[in-house]
């Protein structure tokens, strides 16, 4: 049996990693596994994306997370990531983009696209 384990390393104010591992068995008390400590530039994102996704869809889990990558421009810039969300009778996947100005970081709009696959 696989055992899908989603570690958060949090510090009280930010979202520095997020580490999906799958493992084929169950995790020994001995067993340590470390994120890595290097903050993602996109970790920002990442925390404000998923909250927007829990506020959106209150009744799905969020099962897995990607960040796509980064449109950088002179005036804007747009972080993609991609959730996979689980509900009560289905999963389907959610490409959220975060447009915000380049110089400030104020946020401009965030989007939301559903996919099944």
């Amino acid at each position: 049996m696989k055992l899908l384990i989603t570690l958060f390393y949090c510090t009280a104010i930010t979202f520095t990693s997020f580490v999906s591992l799958e493992l084929s068995e169950e995790l020994s008390e001995n067993q340590v596994i470390h994120a890595n400590e290097e903050v993602p530039s996109y970790a920002k994102w990442g925390r404000i994306v998923m909250q927007k996704t829990k506020e959106k869809y209150p009744d799905a889990d969020i099962v897995d997370y990607l960040h796509v990558g980064k449109e950088e421009g002179t005036n804007l810039t747009t972080e993609k990531f991609k959730l996979w969300l689980k509900g009560k009778d289905s999963e389907f996947g959610v490409y959220i983009d975060v447009k915000f100005a380049t110089d400030t970081e104020q946020i401009i709009e965030i989007s939301f696209r559903e996919v099944s696959s």
